[in-house]
């Protein structure tokens, strides 16, 4: 019935072509059997598809599978494909894969027939030899060019007949996030239908997986976007699952659903977005067998400010299409553009034309007009003088740093972009990198970009690269407006500068790059370095940054003996071991040779050179990675295999690091203040802490009072109200929680949020529970109270201290220390909460108001001294002393108190107080009654006693 149905449906002989999916069925169904049978599967082939197979010439590829497994952002692919040669004769097989530029080959295998051939790195050697020609009989052909970060690796042998030939290929890359998210891309273009065709990627992630997604197949044209065009749907057949560290996506589509994605067999490339959970801390620093990775991507930080010089080739050769999509993506651009930002566009060919002359403009409604006209109007002529532009954009941008009062934190940039070679003006690459290197001073970063297959990408990459920036190079048939504007999303959003990481140097060595002058919204910064001090049970790791107008130090000790969450033995698609399971160590082998690739490419001194080489060669040979330097031979067949030579390999950090730092450990630079890994802190009395719990130290009398405040779940108190004054005021939330049994009370209460406001000099506030702290002084800065942290503004520096306490200083004058109590098996009656204590009230004035501050500039008398004098003399104990005295009386304004003896004990319990107690809330103790105290929200200001007012 088979066998009727498809000569019944084949194609006519006037058809002249097959109908696709009816092949691709008998494809499924008959050819898919195993191909040691093939006589007689091929006697089962209608007569149309038997013409077909006579005129059939290549070997078909009857499996393509794919197997990767990313640990912790580090990827393990393993492609195998296999041929199978039907023919009478023996005919050549070429297995050919896309790989990313960035990724290093780390084994490839042969079987051919019953012999199997094994893949052997091994370091290059000059080919100066007389046998050169007879050892590369047959050399792969290298790659048409890079392709948008892509390489090709090719091999080719020749099949005998009716046998199969299996190749596998290993390789491994670090995967970079841009614009929010990780992308891990497998190239499927064999070229023809595949009777088996399967993709598996599994996923470990211990910080925690998020959005997860599998975009459409991308076809050639639209690589390097970043974003498919009509995201939607994954592709037919794909399986996603995850849970919340792990996750594994499959890819298995049968013949007939190949044929309807591309008839002719190239179907694209599967795509894998992926980001994982972050919060504004060190970042996630992963140890294993004395190998450290470092993660760091910051979230909830504002942009810095922006000055950006576009320096635009308008030259003949980008007339047409590469100059209409060039000014579209602008037009963009200038439209995302900041109002904090400054800006000016360059123009050349063998003439410069400099927009706005002398200067850059801030961003408003009228320049950027202005700006788009100018764009509009710009017409290609002439030559490509590049020399010439870049240093009218280097000195546009340095007079424009000397000569203006612009803020210190600002992020300064050239985005250059090209299609060509230089032509006009010094023409020679090496004088060029020369020139821009001396006119950018190391000040600012150039990012570059080529488009087309004229341009000397390598000329592009080393000033990126010596200029503390990226490259990023575009095909011609490409949709260059979108590239451009995915491309300026990635470095249009700076916000963090001078970002550095330190360990202790006795703990470490051989640390990766450490120091990078800024940090994008949505990329991340990867430090990696061996571990000396192995009797250590923790490594502390600092991490100081700029944040516009805040200074950032963050730090935390992460623990070392950590086997059981970084151990990968059983994790889907290792169980073999690949990699010796140290995933982390080989993260740091790849880190450092990508280091050592940039240290050369950057590099003029030959015997430096030479020696650079020498050691990324030594490194890729012990860990069998194929470099430039390093080249596949297969052992006994005399074939050679390799992938394209190339010079230079996209770094692994994009470049944006300003120098790669000695191998040897690093020191931290003059001016780096080394801080003390505990927090010390000044005790005070003065808090509010506990149900809350009052109590004011009064030093001059040498006594101190407390009292109670039973408020209601939801309010919130006014504890420091000098708003009018110093400018600050201090709100705190109430949160409930029932009563212990027995109890006198009904409920218990406790502070939940501390609302810190000041204006002056200038409008900010912090509010912090028992998780986060918010900073928001014209820019929302949100830190966790789980990570240790300094930020520093001109009148404002908050401290954390990890899971203890937070410490706000006010213009070096006013300091409040808030302390955290976390519950790790909460009772009933307990809640996670705040204590509000006053270390420095300095700064505050007389008129300070609020539960607390009213008593802060106030003396307070206690007219039964003789009482503690006696209680003193007689030794007797604090209950018998309230006992026998309870009519104690306190003068407070004018107002008699009475008052007993009470010891509390504050601060976690560390320290224990002996105070007067005013009991029944604090009646005429305080100003007013309980219902004075009252915020109407938690940054209500009351300028006054009793009246509401908002920051």
């Amino acid at each position: 019935m088979i066998l009727w149905l498809c000569l019944c449906w084949g194609f006519s002989p006037s058809a002249g072509q097959p109908d696709s999916e009816l092949m691709a069925r008998y494809l499924e169904e008959q050819l898919l059997a195993d191909y040691s049978i093939v006589e007689q599967v091929a006697r089962r082939v209608p007569r149309q598809a038997k013409f077909l197979q006579r005129l059939e010439t290549r070997p078909r590829m009857s499996e393509f599978h794919v197997r990767s497994t990313i640990i912790s952002r580090y990827a393990f692919t393993t492609v195998s494909c296999t041929m199978v040669n039907s023919g009478s004769e023996a005919r050549e097989a070429v297995f050919e894969m896309q790989i990313p530029a960035a990724a290093f080959i780390s084994n490839f295998t042969m079987s051919i027939g019953n012999k199997t051939y094994y893949g052997e790195v091994t370091g290059k050697e000059k080919k100066n030899s007389s046998d050169d020609k007879e050892r590369h009989k047959k050399p792969p052909s290298p790659t048409e060019g890079r392709e948008n970060g892509y390489e090709t690796f090719k091999a080719s042998v020749f099949i005998p007949r009716k046998m199969q030939a299996r190749f596998i290929l290993h390789y491994e890359e670090l995967l970079q996030r841009r614009l929010g998210k990780y992308e891990y891309t497998v190239s499927i273009r064999p070229q023809q239908l595949v009777g088996r065709l399967h993709v598996e990627v599994n996923i470990l992630e211990n910080s925690g997986i998020v959005s997860l997604e599998v975009p459409p197949l991308r076809n050639s044209k639209q690589k390097g976007n970043g974003k498919a065009e009509g995201d939607a749907s994954p592709p037919p057949s794909t399986v996603v699952g995850h849970t919340k560290t792990l996750a594994k996506v499959t890819f298995n589509p049968s013949v007939v659903e190949q044929t309807r994605i591309a008839r002719n067999g190239i179907l694209g490339d599967f795509i894998i977005r992926y980001d994982v959970n972050r919060e504004l801390s060190v970042g996630d620093v992963q140890i294993l067998n004395g190998y450290f990775v470092h993660y760091f991507a910051p979230t909830d930080l504002p942009p810095l400010p922006k000055n950006v010089v576009f320096v635009l080739d308008s030259s003949a050769s980008m007339v047409g299409t590469k100059l209409k999509q060039t000014k579209e993506a602008l037009f963009t651009i200038l439209q995302d553009l900041r109002p904090e930002d400054h800006f000016n566009i360059i123009g050349f060919s063998n003439r410069i034309k400099v927009w706005q002359q002398d200067r850059l403009v801030p961003v408003t409604p009228n320049n950027i007009r202005d700006a788009k006209k100018y764009i509009h109007n710009m017409s290609p002529t002439g030559g490509t003088n590049i020399n010439g532009a870049l240093q009218t954009g280097a000195k546009l941008l340095n007079d424009y740093i000397a000569q203006n009062d612009i803020d210190a934190r600002s992020v300064s940039l050239i985005i250059f972009l090209t299609d060509g070679r230089p032509t006009v003006g010094e023409t020679q690459s090496s004088k060029i990198l020369s020139n821009t290197k001396d006119a950018i001073r190391d000040k600012f970063c150039l990012f570059t970009i080529g488009i087309g297959n004229d341009v000397d990408h390598k000329l592009l990459e080393r000033m990126a690269l010596e200029n503390c920036g990226m490259t990023r190079l575009f095909q011609e048939d490409e949709d260059a407006a979108s590239h451009l504007k995915g491309f300026y999303d990635e470095i249009g959003t700076p916000l963090l500068s001078d970002i550095r990481v330190d360990y202790p140097e006795e703990d470490v060595e051989q640390v990766t790059q450490n120091f990078f002058p800024n940090y994008f919204n949505g990329s991340e910064i990867i430090i990696a370095g061996k571990l000396i001090n192995r009797t250590s049970d923790k490594l502390h790791v600092e991490v100081t940054a700029s944040n516009s107008k805040k200074y950032i130090l963050l730090k935390t000790d992460v623990a070392i003996d950590l086997p059981s969450r970084n151990d990968i033995r059983g994790v889907p698609g290792l169980e073999d071991g690949k990699g010796d399971n140290n995933y982390i160590e080989r993260a740091w082998s790849y880190l450092t040779i990508k280091e050592l690739l940039n240290s050369r490419l950057k590099s003029d001194d030959v015997q430096e050179k030479d020696n650079l080489m020498e050691k990324a060669k030594s490194m890729a040979l012990a860990y069998n990675f194929v470099t430039p330097f390093t080249v596949l031979k297969m052992k006994e067949a005399g074939l050679h295999s390799e992938p394209p030579q190339e010079e230079f390999i996209s770094p692994s950090t994009d470049g944006i690091g300003e120098k790669v730092q000695s191998l040897q450990g690093h020191k931290a630079p003059p001016g780096i203040r080394r801080v003390q890994d505990k927090q010390r802190i000044k005790i005070s009395k003065t808090s509010a802490d506990g149900d809350p719990h009052f109590v004011i130290d009064f030093p001059a009398s040498k006594f101190s009072v407390c009292f109670n405040i039973d408020g209601e779940p939801g309010d919130i108190l006014r504890l420091v109200s000098d708003h009018k004054e110093s400018g600050v005021t201090v709100n705190g939330q109430l949160i409930g929680a029932p009563a212990p049994p027995n109890g006198h009370k009904k409920h218990r209460t406790y502070f939940s949020t501390i609302t810190i406001l000041s204006n002056k000099p200038e409008r900010s506030y912090l509010e912090i529970t028992p998780r986060r702290v918010i900073l928001d002084d014209g820019e929302r800065l949100v830190l966790s109270c789980g990570r240790s942290a300094v930020v520093r503004s001109r009148s404002l520096e908050v401290s954390i201290s990890a899971y203890s306490n937070i410490t706000v200083t006010i213009r070096d004058s006013i300091s409040f220390v808030i302390l955290i109590h976390h519950y790790k098996k909460p009772a009933p009656h307990q809640r996670n909460h705040l204590g509000f204590y006053i270390s420095n009230s300095k700064g505050l004035s007389s008129d300070s108001h609020g539960l607390l501050g009213q008593f802060l500039n106030h003396e307070v008398k206690l007219l039964q001294e003789s009482l503690n004098t006696h209680r003193q003399e007689a030794g007797q104990n604090q209950t018998e002393a309230s006992e026998a005295n309870p009519t104690n009386t306190l003068k407070v304004k004018g107002r008699l108190v009475p008052v007993v003896w009470k010891q509390r004990r504050i601060y976690n319990g560390q320290q224990e107080v002996d105070c007067w107690f005013a009991k029944n809330n604090a009646d005429k103790l305080i100003d007013g009654g309980y219902k004075d105290y009252l915020a109407s929200h938690p940054f209500d200001t009351g300028t006054s006693f009793g009246t509401i007012n908002s920051l």
